[in-house]
């Protein structure tokens, strides 16, 4: 394996990947603001259109709420079987250039091009055969992100989308990093970027000039990578077929909730949005785990471990509903709760697993 500082790294990303489907097949939605996901009441966004997120509607946005930012948003019902389809067909455009593939989601992938097929010794040049590709195959664009680590390729993937793609070499990297703010480093969410403007780190450097003792006294074991990446350091090689723990999703309410039909409202789009990604994923999982933030702050959580893979969304709301009716009459408000499903594994492992049991 070529060492760290000298291996060519490739992050390509489809462009609003359902959303772009579903206007690729469908003419009459070209050009107009596109949710995929449900448009009811308990609805979330899975995916939106770019004219969509001009109005500022985003994946695991509730369907309410986008509507209320975008009256003229049109929802269309996901096909997660076309989705798949079409991501196989892009994963097979990969594997002509290298073997190491690792796939993020249906719509993202890491490529290790250091070493590859094609014996090209241009990681750019690569990655420009390869959208080219897609997009005369399939109809539809990618953006790609070029460097010598997965935490910049995935940085540089995100600087010229749509349909664009952007190289961050060596000698750039430390410049890189040091200008942007810490919310936009992959890694970095809303909650820890806001802890970290508390404390006084709003861009890459001030991030590198925190000790990191310092760092992992207020971020935990997160700390030390923290304190490598603000150095634009990121030794994870790139893992074909790596399956994640967990699955989650969570929401912080503006209000807080205070019975038993408001924790079970609250939690459905969270629910939904875990469920969706599932089946993005092909993924089943065993342990369900239910996360309440009081108003007082005060976190707990709850979780159960079934003996067959959770294989239908009912069967996820009843073992959440389960986990939510310990805790009432509730103590006080609750501001944020959250679901995640672990123990995963794919459908062929779960479906072997099932028949093990059942012989």
């Amino acid at each position: 394996m070529a060492a760290a500082e000298n291996r060519k790294i490739i992050h390509l990303d489809m462009d609003a990947f359902y959303a772009s489907v579903e206007q690729r097949d469908n003419p009459e939605l070209r050009g107009q603001p596109v949710a995929v996901g449900g448009s009811r009441q308990r609805g979330v966004v899975a995916a939106a259109s770019y004219e969509a997120r001009q109005f500022g509607v985003r994946s695991a946005m509730a369907s309410v709420v986008a509507q209320r930012k975008c009256p003229h948003l049109v929802f269309v019902k996901p096909r997660f079987e076309v989705y798949k389809a079409i991501s196989r067909q892009i994963r097979a455009i990969f594997a002509d250039y290298t073997p190491l593939i690792e796939p993020l989601s249906l719509d993202e992938a890491y490529l290790d091009v250091t070493h590859n097929l094609k014996q090209m010794p241009s990681a750019t040049r690569i990655a420009e055969e390869i959208r080219a590709r897609i997009l005369a195959e399939t109809g539809l664009t990618a953006s790609a992100g070029i460097s010598y680590n997965k935490f910049l390729a995935k940085l540089a993937s995100d600087y010229r989308k749509p349909n664009g793609q952007f190289v961050i070499k060596p000698a750039q990297g430390l410049a890189f990093v040091e200008t942007l703010d810490v919310g936009q480093f992959h890694g970095i969410g809303q909650v820890t970027a806001a802890k970290m403007n508390r404390l006084g780190i709003f861009t890459g450097l001030d991030l590198r000039q925190q000790p990191e003792a310092f760092l992992r006294q207020h971020f935990g074991k997160a700390g030390g990578y923290y304190y490598a990446i603000a150095r634009a350091e990121d030794h994870r090689p790139v893992e074909p077929d790596r399956l994640r723990k967990s699955i989650g999703s969570e929401n912080t309410f503006e209000q807080d909730l205070r019975t038993y039909d408001e924790l079970v409202a609250g939690l459905q789009p969270e629910l939904e949005s875990v469920w969706d990604y599932c089946q993005r994923l092909d993924v089943w999982g065993r342990t369900v785990t239910v996360k309440v933030k009081y108003d007082d702050f005060q976190q707990i959580t709850r979780s159960r471990t079934t003996l067959l893979p959770i294989s239908s969304k009912e069967l996820l709301e009843q073992v959440c509903r389960e986990l939510l009716l310990p805790l009432l009459p509730l103590p006080k408000g609750v501001r944020l709760l959250g679901v995640s499903v672990s123990s995963l594994s794919t459908l062929e492992a779960a479906a072997g697993q099932q028949l093990t049991l059942l012989f």
